[in-house]
C-alpha cells in the first residue's frame, strides 16, 4: 500500500477503531442528587439547553461571516473549515476532550485523560460544582460548543492557501494541546489562572486570545499568498453573507455569554444585556472611525466591528455592567480597526484579519474586565472587583494572566503549524492556489451569478441572464 492511500484511509480506520470501542461502554442511569446536593433546576436546564443550541448556531454563522469574506474561488473551501471542526471536536471531546478540560486536575495544569473517557461516568456523574443546578452532561455539552467554534476561528488568518487535510490536523492537535489545557487553567476550580485570581466569563481568554494568537502563528507559518504578494485588491465574494453571519454570531453570542452563567438568573439577563450593548457600540465606533479616516461608512465595516464588540466582551459579560459595556465595545473596535490598518501595510498575510479582532479583541476585554468588573453587578462571593472600582490588584493578576494565555497559545500552534508542515505539506501548490481551494481541494464551485450547464458532458459556467 503507498504512502498516499495509507493517508487517506487513516482517518477513517481512526473513526471506526473509536466507533467499536465506545460501543462496548457501559450506559449509566441519570444520577439522583443525594440529600445533600442542590436539587435540578428546570428552568435552568431548559436555559441551558437554549444557550447550547445558540452557541452551535455560531458555527455556521462563522462560516457565513468568513466566507462571504474571501475570494469567489475560496467560499467552501473556507466554509467547510469551520464547519468540519463541529465534527472533528464532536468526537474528540467525548474521547476525551472534556476529561482534559474538565476532568480531575493534574496540579492545575491538565485534567485526567482518564476522568471522563468516552463519557464514561459523565452522565451518572455528580453536577459540576460552578453549575451546580444542571446535570454535568449538560454542562459537558454546553462546553463543548465552545471548544468546537475556536479552531474555527482560526480559518480566517489561514483561509485561500491551506490543505484542507493539514487543518484537520491541526483541529485535532489545537484542540488537545492548546485548547484544552487553556480552557482547564481558567474554568477548572483547581487551574492555576483559577487559583491565581483571574477571570474569564464567557471565554475571551480560552477561546478568542488563544485562537487569535493561533491563527498569527498559522499567519506566519503558512507565509504569504500570491495575490498579497501582488498586492490583488480582491473583493469579498458575498456582503449580504457577511451580514447573515453576523446576524447568526450575534444571535448566537447570547447563548455564548449569557449561557455562561449557567442558569437562569439575573447574571444571565446581565450578561445578555452587555452583549448587544457592546456589539452595538463597536459596531458603530468601527464605522464612524472609518469615516474619519475618509473612507465611507459600510456593511462590511458594521459587521467586522459589531463581532470585534462582541470579542470584547466575552470575559467581562457577566461581570461588567451594561453601561460600561459601551466603552468596552468602543476601545475594542478602535484598538482593532487600528491594529487592521496596520497589518495591511505589513508583510502579515492573515487573511481575514484574524489576530487584529479576535486576539486583540479578546485581550483588550481580559484587560478591561480588569478595570470594570463590579461586584455590585455579579454578587459572587470573593468575585472580581476593578481597577476603576478600587481594586488594582485584579487589573494586574488579569494581565499576568493574559501574558501567560498569549505566550502559551502562539509558541505551541507555532509548533503544531510547523509540526504539520513536516508531516503533511500544509500549504497548496501555487496552481491550486491559482485555481482556488473550492475546486482543487474539495470539486466544488461557489458562482454568484452563474449558472452551471452541460456542454456535451462537460460542466461549464455561463452568465446568469437578468
Amino acid at each position: 500500500m503507498s504512502k498516499r492511500k495509507a493517508k487517506q484511509i487513516l482517518p477513517f480506520v481512526l473513526l471506526v477503531a473509536v466507533a467499536i470501542i465506545a460501543m462496548f461502554v457501559k450506559p449509566a442511569a441519570d444520577y439522583v442528587p443525594g440529600a445533600a446536593d442542590p436539587q435540578y433546576s428546570s428552568s435552568d436546564i431548559a436555559w441551558v439547553l437554549v444557550s447550547t443550541a445558540l452557541v452551535f448556531l455560531m458555527t455556521p454563522g462563522l462560516a457565513f461571516f468568513y466566507g462571504g469574506m474571501v475570494n469567489r474561488k475560496n467560499v467552501i473551501s473556507t466554509m467547510i473549515k469551520s464547519v468540519v471542526a463541529a465534527g472533528i471536536v464532536g468526537v474528540l471531546w467525548v474521547v476525551c476532550g472534556f476529561s482534559l478540560a474538565f476532568g480531575e486536575s493534574i496540579n492545575g495544569f491538565i485534567g485526567n485523560p482518564s476522568t471522563y473517557a468516552l463519557y464514561d461516568g459523565v452522565k451518572s456523574g455528580a453536577a459540576w460544582p460552578l453549575a451546580n443546578t444542571i446535570p454535568l452532561s449538560l454542562f459537558s455539552l454546553f462546553q463543548l460548543m465552545f471548544a468546537i467554534i475556536t479552531p474555527g476561528l482560526v480559518v480566517g488568518a489561514v483561509a485561500e492557501r491551506i490543505r484542507f487535510t493539514s487543518y484537520v490536523l491541526f483541529i485535532v492537535l489545537f484542540s488537545l494541546l492548546v485548547y484544552a489545557p487553556v480552557a482547564h487553567w481558567s474554568w477548572h476550580p483547581e487551574g492555576f489562572l483559577a487559583k491565581m485570581g483571574a477571570w474569564d466569563f464567557a471565554g475571551g481568554t480560552v477561546v478568542h486570545i488563544t485562537a487569535g494568537c493561533a491563527a498569527l502563528a498559522g499567519a506566519m507559518v503558512l507565509k504569504r499568498r500570491k495575490s498579497h504578494l501582488e498586492k490583488k485588491e480582491i473583493p469579498p465574494a458575498n456582503v449580504p453573507y457577511v451580514l447573515i453571519g453576523t446576524g447568526l454570531l450575534w444571535f448566537g453570542w447570547f447563548g455564548f455569554n449569557a449561557g455562561s452563567a449557567v442558569g437562569a438568573t439575573p447574571l444571565a439577563v446581565n450578561a445578555f444585556g452587555t452583549t448587544t450593548t457592546a456589539a452595538s457600540a463597536a459596531g458603530l465606533a468601527w464605522m464612524f472611525f472609518d469615516v474619519i479616516k475618509g473612507k465611507k461608512p459600510s456593511v462590511l465595516g458594521f459587521c467586522i466591528g459589531a463581532v470585534v464588540g462582541l470579542v470584547a466582551i466575552t470575559p467581562a459579560a457577566g461581570f461588567v455592567g451594561i453601561p460600561q459595556s459601551i466603552i468596552i465595545g468602543l476601545v475594542g473596535a478602535i484598538v482593532s480597526n487600528i491594529a487592521v490598518s496596520i497589518k495591511q501595510k505589513s508583510k502579515l498575510d492573515d487573511t481575514l484579519d484574524v489576530f487584529p479582532c479576535h486576539g486583540l479583541g479578546g485581550m483588550v476585554g481580559m484587560l478591561l474586565t480588569g478595570v470594570f468588573a463590579s461586584t455590585a453587578v455579579h454578587g459572587i462571593k470573593d468575585g472580581p472587583q476593578g481597577l476603576f472600582y478600587g481594586n488594582p490588584q485584579f487589573f494586574f493578576t488579569q494581565l499576568k494572566a493574559m501574558a501567560i494565555v498569549v505566550a502559551y497559545s502562539f509558541t505551541v500552534s507555532y509548533g503544531i503549524f510547523k509540526f504539520i508542515n513536516f508531516v503533511i505539506p500544509m500549504r497548496v501548490s501555487e496552481s491550486e492556489e491559482e485555481e482556488g481551494l473550492d475546486a482543487s481541494q474539495h470539486d466544488e464551485k461557489y458562482l454568484q451569478g452563474h449558472l452551471l450547464v452541460h456542454n456535451n458532458g462537460t460542466i461549464v459556467e455561463k452568465p446568469v441572464e437578468h
